[in-house]
């Protein structure tokens, strides 16, 4: 069965009016507004039991108006715009009515039931009472008035008795679309709910991501702290190590030097005694001769002493260090394991320092 046709024609007839009860329709619950009305920060107007089930849905801790306890307030998102609500302990019922749409609402009542006493009230889109018009293709004189559960469609009671919906199980259109509307705006509601816990997931998954890039370049400060330190500590004792280097290798050439000057004092003295000597061999006088002589034997007696050095005594090669161990400790340098359920960042901070401070610290090497 086509009812599609027969909605159109009677549309198309509908007067002015019907753009009016467009307006006024309550995006949850998809019928005209009832009293009373709120009126959202964001301009959009709802039935105040309709806002209160979406605030409900979103809050469902807040404390009901009749709680003895003292609820500090909510918040839900306009299904219209997705504005987000922030309310007061008060919930909905702290949001101003709209007198002025009330009005309009009370004026339009009238106007209908005017002009259905005159019989010139056109097709309306979304009240039930517009189902009236709808005509059964069929049965042209019946109207629309029951649901066929079984090919979920509507249909008439002719449909039902005679026609192809003898054998389906079927329930009053009233019933049926009141049932539906309810559930769809349950599922608005909870569907309103759902989103406003996804954004809040979307937000705290963002803070989380912010804090990990924090927590990341605050690591690796404390990670390049730690090895400049090492880096300091290195240097330190580099230092220390040349310094022992240059003190024995200056004790060292201290003492060649002594001992150069030693033997070219000797030398001097020696050299002075062969010319002696030499002058000695002609000399005529014996008496003359034999006391240069004497004095010729007796210095070079006394200079035949030469200190000599100890073997290997050049050598500094005792001066050397296992690097390659140091190497493989430093190396080895890892993150330390943070106990399962512990998160105080300060704490493995200090930890972390502490173990480049012992790797780096030269007298446990």
């Amino acid at each position: 069965m086509n009812f599609g046709s027969t909605h159109k024609l009677l549309a198309a007839d509908s007067p002015p009016v019907e753009s009016l009860e467009k307006q006024l329709i309550c995006p949850i619950c998809l019928e005209m507004f009832t009293k009373p009305v709120v009126i959202l920060p964001c301009q959009h107007n709802l039935c105040r039991k309709c806002a209160n089930n979406v605030f409900q849905a979103s809050n469902p801790l807040w404390q009901s108006r009749g709680s003895a306890a003292v609820s500090a307030g909510g918040r839900f998102r306009c299904p219209s715009c997705r504005h987000e609500v922030v309310l007061d302990r008060h919930g909905v019922f702290g949001l101003q009515r709209n007198l002025l749409v009330e009005n309009i609402i009370d004026i339009y009542k009238q106007e209908s039931s005017r002009q259905e006493q005159t019989g010139t009230l056109s097709l309306q889109l979304v009240q039930p009472k517009s189902e009236q018009h709808l005509r059964c293709e069929d049965h042209v004189d019946e109207k629309i008035n029951i649901y066929c559960l079984s090919c979920k469609m509507p249909t008439c009671s002719m449909c039902k008795v005679f026609g192809a919906h003898r054998d389906c199980e079927v329930a009053p259109l009233q019933v049926v679309y009141e049932r539906q509307k309810m559930q769809l705006s349950d599922a608005i509601a909870v569907l309103v709910a759902s989103n406003d816990r996804v954004q809040a997931l979307i937000a705290q998954l963002d803070d989380i991501s912010k804090t990990i890039e924090e927590n990341g370049r605050w690591q690796e400060q404390q990670l390049g702290t730690g090895f400049d330190a090492l880096y300091a500590a290195l240097e330190e004792r580099k230092r220390e190590l040349v310094l022992r280097i240059s003190w024995e290798q200056d004790q060292k050439l201290s003492h060649i030097h002594t001992l150069i000057r030693h033997h070219g004092d000797h030398l001097e003295v020696a050299v002075k005694l062969v010319e002696e000597a030499i002058g000695s061999m002609e000399e005529p006088q014996m008496a003359i001769f034999l006391q240069v002589w004497l004095v010729v034997i007796m210095g070079s007696a006394g200079g035949s002493t030469v200190k000599q050095l100890d073997p290997g005594y050049e050598s500094l090669s005792h001066f050397v260090i296992d690097s390659e161990a140091t190497a493989g400790v430093l190396r080895a340098i890892d993150f330390q394991a943070v106990p399962e359920g512990e998160e105080e960042e300060e704490e493995d901070g200090e930890d972390l320092q502490s173990h480049l401070d012992l790797n780096s610290d030269p007298q446990r090497q």
